[in-house]
């Protein structure tokens, strides 16, 4: 998504290869200690499994799979009670388009390794519902995305 609403980008130096680094990224669990369990709960989010298969099993797709890039995607309206998550390329009028990119970039002493969140509100009334929403969660999924990241440096030493 070249264009977008919203941009969330993370990344934090780890001792590995960018092959590793990602591997390790969409393996850790989902929700990797206590704070991160009681924010999905809160939410009503599934605390368990790993980013990749939590995420596949909240109905996001794999739009990319290779060694140093994941990405998934959905679409939906997560603002609303009964909004239900659906195929990103399928994203109607009043829904958003969410993106979750985990990367990693070669660097001497290891790997950069990145979350990006990017999310494009398909017209202006999800667009609106999106930055009220946003407003409340982003910087818990910031909080979040922060979090995992610690979790896969940990898991590679």
């Amino acid at each position: 998504m070249p264009e977008w609403d919203a941009r969330e980008r993370h990344e934090r130096r780890v001792p590995a290869s960018p092959r590793d680094a990602v591997a390790a990224a969409i393996g850790v669990p989902i929700a990797p200690d206590g704070l991160v369990r009681a924010l999905f709960r809160m939410r009503g989010l599934p605390g368990g499994g790993s980013i990749h298969g939590a995420m596949r099993a909240l109905g996001f797709e794999q739009l990319v799979c290779e060694d140093e890039c994941v990405v998934l995607g959905a679409a939906g309206r997560p603002w609303s009670p009964h909004g239900r998550i659906g195929r990103f390329s399928t994203a109607g009028a009043g829904e958003i388009r969410m993106l979750l990119e985990i990367s990693a970039t070669e660097t001497e002493e290891g790997a950069v390794l990145s979350t990006e969140t990017r999310v494009v509100a398909m017209g202006p009334s999800a667009r609106r519902a999106f930055r009220r929403y946003w407003l409340v969660i982003g910087p818990f999924s910031a909080l979040v995305r922060r979090r995992w990241l610690a979790a896969a440096e940990r898991a590679l030493r």
